[in-house]
């Protein structure tokens, strides 16, 4: 099914809660140190929230209970912020959202902690998963479908010797933050391939494995990991497709 089209308004302010979660990743990076734990993540991001006057759209969400995702090495997303203590060379995965007057930004990064030199393959892992993500971004016009981004997101990904992650997929933003259309990822697929309009707003959404893209969730009943323990990536942004093609608007 088609996305929902936004009004010039409402995508200006879809911009601003995008905004906002740009200074959450920027907060979070800063905070992601050597010996940092997760549950210090969420408590920065918070602050971010209130100072910014925005609500989260994580908090509460199917009861989830933290503002961020923070989701290291093998586990793939949905990272619950705990007492884990970050160490040296760690991959880590945060995804956030943020709401402003109702309308919805959502946007993920992976980094490593302390510095790529402290894990050259999860720098690796990363830059493969940020150039999927900029791939499947430029997939998006007006008249294309959304298996352009499928096609584009596995062809780097597999490119790079990477698996793609199948049954967790990008979608539409707007009034909710999980929207219509589906974006999946990995090509081919099965299910619907709607056409992308102008007006559209959706999160691009690519997560690949350094190995075999075979994942669980855990006893929480939110923790994915892959199944063979190999390194997971993960990247997003939030996309206005305009009749000029795709805006970011998760962007500083």
């Amino acid at each position: 099914m088609p996305g929902k089209r936004k009004t010039p308004e409402q995508v200006a302010t879809m911009r601003r809660a995008g905004r906002v979660v740009a200074l959450m990743h920027e907060a979070v990076r800063e905070a992601a140190v050597p010996g940092a734990l997760l549950s210090d993540l969420d408590v920065v991001a918070r602050d971010v929230l209130e100072r910014s006057g925005a609500t989260s759209n994580f908090l509460g969400y199917h009861g989830y209970p933290a503002v961020l995702c923070a989701s290291p090495n093998d586990t793939v997303l949905h990272g619950v912020p705990n007492g884990t203590r970050l160490q040296e060379g760690d991959l880590l995965s945060v995804d956030c959202g943020a709401v402003i007057d109702g309308w919805h930004g959502d946007a993920a990064f992976s980094m490593v902690v302390g510095g790529d030199a402290a894990n050259p393959e999860a720098a690796a892992l990363i830059h493969t998963v940020e150039a999927a993500l900029a791939a499947g971004i430029a997939a998006l016009h007006h008249g294309g479908r959304v298996g352009d981004v499928a096609k584009a997101v596995t062809r780097v990904a597999r490119g790079a010797g990477c698996d793609v992650v199948k049954h967790y997929v990008g979608h539409g933003i707007g009034r909710q933050m999980h929207e219509l259309p589906d974006v999946p990822n990995l090509w081919p697929f099965d299910g619907p391939n709607p056409r992308v309009r102008a007006g559209m707003c959706v999160a691009v959404e690519p997560i690949i494995t350094a190995g075999r893209a075979r994942v669980a969730t855990e006893v929480d009943g939110w923790t994915v990991k892959t199944l063979d323990g190999s390194l997971s990536a993960h990247a997003e942004h939030s996309v206005h497709i305009s009749e000029d093609g795709p805006v970011i608007l998760t962007l500083p």
